[in-house]
């Protein structure tokens, strides 16, 4: 054999091995193509002969704003999804389908002991493609909610009629309406400026410098900035009564009926608005149209005495973990039999849970709290801890407190407490029951956000105002006007925090995501804390030096600023590959606990997440 046809061979050998490489990778997405599109089983409603009833226990209603691949914003991801819904899966949880809860409220009829009635709500297209195979998983009817105005195939994000009629076909789906049209009148922002009536784009991209003065446009007269009335009565109830006719003829047109399933937007107003005769007729077009309507928001439980017309519904968020869910669900509804998720239960055995909730996911702990409380562990074979270095990424929302508990005697009478309070850094010590604040930082200063005057916010706020109204406007000649308007205010100079100004203090949202990575060097009598790469605390000075045990504590943050509607008192503190070394000042110090994942876990968690981003990027550029 020549040498040239050596290097032949060797070519076509290795060919042969990339080609079939290429098309076992092929078959693989078309396989998940395939298993995506299609539904291959069929919805079993549950079966009274092997159910347990338990007389009028009601039922649950949680609502999802939507779903994408990996959860955006209120978008929650399917990974997030699937393991809220494998928890209540594991409860015993079982769908009601709308005719269930009509049977219930008007006949009497008994639902199962633990009866979800689960709604995704917009008629979002991802939320389908990302919903469907879940609720086969776990033979779960949800209903989806739409808005007719979006059928007009101008915005793809929204499925249109025929997709809808689709979807109950496979069973697993019903329809239900979040009304004719998302839009919101009597807008104010935080300054209390008066913007008139928008659209949702233009309340999307105005939504950083609004408060909470807006109104969805069917809960009140459209009004001046004074507050007064700009439509008489019978303009009123003429506005209200075309976009309730106008959603009729729709869904009668294109679906061939009116779902019976309703949500008025905005919720939790008393009635059916925030002024008696709005409330009036919006209670004649939701009683001549639809057979339920949930009228609240906030909390999951629905009883006989709710009635079909004021039920409520639990909007779970993208970042609630499974026992941030299943803790608001137990309280909801005082159901004492509800056990909350573990995750690895070798990892668990480690720990001393003493108040809330811990699941082991991946890498992470994560601790919920009771309903406006705290939760708190503590690492057993830890009492004896001096001199250590802790490591973690703190991931948990920015609102809340995640708390690293040093040198802990038992019921924490003494310990170092180094606690993320509502995004700032607090260092405090506790010694015989008497607790001193060492070290405050606020951690936006810290990240190098400049401080402003509450001037230099008022221009930023006109000029997204400004720049929204350019781009949205009706004609190019009104955009133009709105463009000179922002060129003029961008040159304006407002007066500084050093000009004697009053300085701006934004308001932390419950839903501002946190990630610190966190690294907490403890030795004698004081302590460290890096975070991000930078020195936040150095050299800090203690007077407690006696050895203690490691905790973790997670607390509620109180009742924080939140856009949307939401009363939420449990927090989730995330704590993510947790490393704890002896402080001995060598280069290779003693592990005393590591929360890693390694070796041949740690390996396949890495394939995973690759794999993860690779079927991303597909769906991103397919």
């Amino acid at each position: 054999m020549t040498l040239k046809n050596a290097f032949t061979i060797r070519k076509e050998r290795r060919k042969k091995i990339r080609v079939f490489f290429q098309v076992i990778f092929l078959i693989a997405i078309i396989s998940l193509a395939i298993n995506a599109l299609y539904t291959f089983k069929k919805y079993q409603p549950f079966n009274e002969n092997n159910t347990t009833f338990a007389g009028d226990q009601g039922f649950i209603a949680l609502s999802y704003f939507g779903v994408d691949r990996v959860g955006s914003g209120s978008l929650i991801g399917t990974e997030q999804l699937e393991s809220q819904l494998a928890g209540l899966k594991q409860q015993g949880y079982v769908t009601v389908t709308q005719q269930d809860i009509l049977d219930y409220y008007k006949n009497g009829k008994e639902l199962p002991k633990r009866s979800l009635f689960l709604a995704f709500e917009d008629g979002r297209r991802d939320t389908a493609v990302f919903a469907q195979k879940l609720l086969e998983r776990f033979n779960y009817k949800a209903t989806i909610f739409s808005y007719p105005e979006k059928f007009d195939n101008k915005d793809t994000k929204f499925l249109l009629p025929s997709e809808l009629k689709d979807l109950t076909q496979t069973g697993y789906c019903e329809l239900g309406t979040n009304g004719f049209r998302l839009y919101f009148i009597n807008v104010h922002d935080r300054y209390n400026n008066y913007l008139g009536n928008m659209g949702p784009l233009e309340y999307s991209m105005m939504m950083p410098v609004l408060g909470r003065n807006y109104n969805h446009y069917l809960m009140d007269y459209i009004r001046d900035e004074n507050g007064f009335p700009k439509e008489s009565y019978v303009a009123m109830k003429n506005r209200i009564s075309y976009d309730y006719k106008t959603l009729e003829n729709i869904y009668v047109d294109q679906i061939g009926y009116v779902p019976g399933a309703y949500i008025l937007m905005h919720s939790n107003t008393g009635a059916f608005g925030n002024n008696n005769k709005v409330s009036s007729v919006n209670e004649y077009w939701i009683k001549q149209l639809f057979k339920m309507n949930f009228n609240r928001e906030g909390y999951a439980k629905n009883v006989k005495k709710s009635g079909l017309y004021d039920l409520t519904r639990m909007q779970p968020q993208s970042y609630w973990s499974v026992n941030h869910l299943l803790m608001r669900i137990k309280y909801d509804t005082n159901d004492e039999g509800i056990e909350f998720i573990k995750g690895n239960q070798l990892r668990q055995n480690d720990w001393d849970v003493q108040k809330g909730a811990v699941e082991f996911k991946d890498e992470a702990i994560i601790l919920t709290t009771l309903p406006l409380d705290e939760g708190v562990m503590r690492l057993k074979n830890s009492g004896d801890f001096k001199d250590i270095k802790f490591s973690a990424l703190l991931t948990g929302n920015e609102y809340g407190q995640q708390k690293i508990y040093l040198r802990g005697s038992a019921g924490l009478a003494s310990y170092v407490l180094v606690n993320f309070v509502n995004n700032n850094l607090v260092i405090t010590e506790k010694n015989d029951g008497v607790t001193k604040e060492l070290f405050k930082l606020n951690l936006a200063s810290f990240d190098g956000k400049k401080d402003i005057s509450v001037d230099e916010d008022k221009k930023q706020v006109i000029e997204k105002e400004l720049e929204t109204l350019a781009r949205y406007a009706e004609t190019t000649e009104i955009a133009k006007i709105q463009a000179e308007r922002l060129k003029d205010k961008t040159l304006e100079n407002p007066k500084k925090i050093e000009d004697g100004a009053q300085k701006y203090e934004p308001q932390l949202s419950y839903h501002n995501r946190g990630v610190r990575q966190v690294d907490i060097d403890l030795k004698g009598a004081q302590i460290t804390v890096n975070i991000d790469g930078k020195d936040a605390a150095k050299d800090i000075k203690l007077t407690n030096v006696k050895p203690g045990s490691v905790y973790l504590g997670a607390a509620w943050g109180g009742y924080g600023w939140s856009q949307r509607n939401l009363a939420d008192d449990v927090y989730d503190g995330v704590f993510d590959k947790v490393l704890i070394t002896g402080n001995t000042g060598v280069e290779k110090e003693q592990v005393l606990y590591d929360e890693r994942l390694q070796g041949i876990s740690g390996f396949l968690a890495i394939v995973e997440r690759a794999w993860t981003h690779l079927i991303d990027w597909f769906i991103r550029n397919l």
